[in-house]
């Protein structure tokens, strides 16, 4: 049986035609199938939408986060609650294709473990959005080892994986933390539709924090830089003191405080630099220590599979 994970937020609008449009697909495909819808604290009627969907049809199960804990924590959710052989995860604004899920599961049953969509075509996205998206997978890529360029949610794993991922206790990055388990992929690429209703839920503040949280998460780079920072003070001290010390010795004080002053402002910047980067990784360590869990559930419900 295959699992469908529909993480949802503020989408009352599309639940009912998600599922419509998926569940149909699987049974022209003789797919046998179960529903995890995952409301990640929605302030419309999501949840509610979910409850009805149950009542009306076969194997969904709905579950109600106490607040809004981010997608991430909502894919978490609906892993944990998986029952299939395998499982995919999927937008509920249908711009991951449906009918991409047959080709994603026939690979699945020639024996891949990780089947990856791969965005050919990214849609009707803002030029800005697409800029600080290419950067940020080209940065992540480089700095986690692995190439996630055009990488996506949509992804179908093998129950092997499934549990892999559940019994790993980080607060991690789902695509990237995909990619460091292993296995054996492929990927299948699909071309991104616009979304049903509504519009995206990501805000540009949201996105900076979200790509922040996830580079200092997959790799100790920006760490590394502090050092590197520090050896090039380094140089420019020696290269400063060499230049004073002649200017000692020859008798010719260093003219003017131009330099002194630029020289200490750059000095300053850097410390200061460092001590945020510095910073944002013990902040880091701080959320991990703390062994919150990355989601509360306050209610759930499930159909009735029919025999």
């Amino acid at each position: 049986m295959l699992s469908v994970i529909v993480p949802a937020y503020n989408e009352e609008k599309c639940i009912k035609r998600a599922y419509s449009a998926i569940h149909s697909v699987l049974t022209e495909n003789n797919i046998d199938s179960e529903f995890i819808f995952v409301d990640d604290g929605s302030s419309d009627h999501t949840y509610e939408e979910i409850c009805e969907l149950s009542s009306k049809e076969e194997n969904i199960s709905g579950i109600r986060f106490s607040r809004n804990f981010g997608k991430e924590s909502a894919i978490s959710a609906g892993l944990a609650a998986v029952s299939g052989s395998c499982a995919v995860v999927i937008d509920c604004d249908l711009q991951h294709p449906p009918e991409k899920i047959v080709e994603m599961y026939r690979l699945w049953e020639k024996g891949y473990e990780i089947v990856e969509g791969i965005k050919r075509e990214r849609g009707q996205e803002k030029k800005t959005y697409r800029v600080g998206a290419k950067i940020f997978y080209y940065v992540i890529s480089r700095m986690a080892g692995f190439d996630m360029a055009n990488s996506s949610d949509f992804k179908l794993l093998d129950r092997k994986v499934v549990d892999v991922l559940n019994r790993m206790p980080e607060k991690g990055f789902f695509r990237a933390i995909s990619y460091w388990v292993g296995y054996n992929k492929t990927t299948v690429e699909y071309d991104v539709a616009e979304r049903v209703d509504g519009q995206s839920k990501w805000t540009s503040r949201g996105l900076i924090k979200y790509a922040l949280s996830n580079i200092s998460s997959y790799s100790t780079a920006p760490m590394q830089t502090v050092t590197v920072l520090g050896f090039v003070m380094l140089i420019i001290s020696v290269i400063f003191g060499i230049w004073a010390l002649i200017d000692k010795i020859i008798g010719r004080a260093l003219e003017g405080m131009t330099t002194v002053i630029i020289i200490t402002i750059f000095i300053g910047s850097i410390i200061m630099i460092s001590l945020g980067i510095i910073g944002y990784y013990i902040a880091r360590i701080y959320e991990e220590i703390k062994g919150r869990p990355k989601y509360i559930i306050s209610s759930s419900v499930k159909s009735v599979r029919e025999k």
